[in-house]
């Protein structure tokens, strides 16, 4: 090779090429792990949305069936464990739906639900 030609050496790697350096992460790995990220927020947010809403309907349920506040209190923890026998939210309306019995029909408890996991959300929110 001619010697002008030749990549010109200096401590132990090729000049302009610095090889000893971490490798830079690249804008599709930053971008990867904004969404993971953004992925993981979200689920914790959901989960805890979900959570709020079930206390909030226990309380809602032992109001209607005139339980105390340490009662509602106890009952609201109950609805809130209902919801750890499945994935979505049928074990929890099952769970109101059957202590409620006549007090309140399913159009009434599936309409508390989606009101009150609007309340937790808002609640979160101003949390923040």
């Amino acid at each position: 090779m001619h010697a002008a030609l030749a990549p010109t050496r200096k401590h132990g790697h090729i000049k302009g090429n610095n090889h000893l350096q971490e490798p830079r992460m690249t804008t599709f790995e930053d971008r990867e792990n904004a969404f993971e990220n953004k992925f993981a927020h979200d689920a914790e947010m959901q989960f805890k949305a979900e959570a709020r809403r079930n206390k909030l309907l226990g309380l809602w349920a032992a109001d209607l069936m005139g339980k105390s506040d340490a009662e509602a209190a106890d009952y609201a923890k109950e609805v809130i464990r209902a919801d750890f026998e499945e994935a979505g939210d049928e074990d929890v309306y099952r769970k109101v739906s059957g202590d409620l019995g006549d007090k309140a029909d399913e159009a009434t408890i599936r309409a508390k639900m989606k009101e009150l996991m609007t309340e937790a959300k808002a609640q979160l929110m101003s949390e923040l």
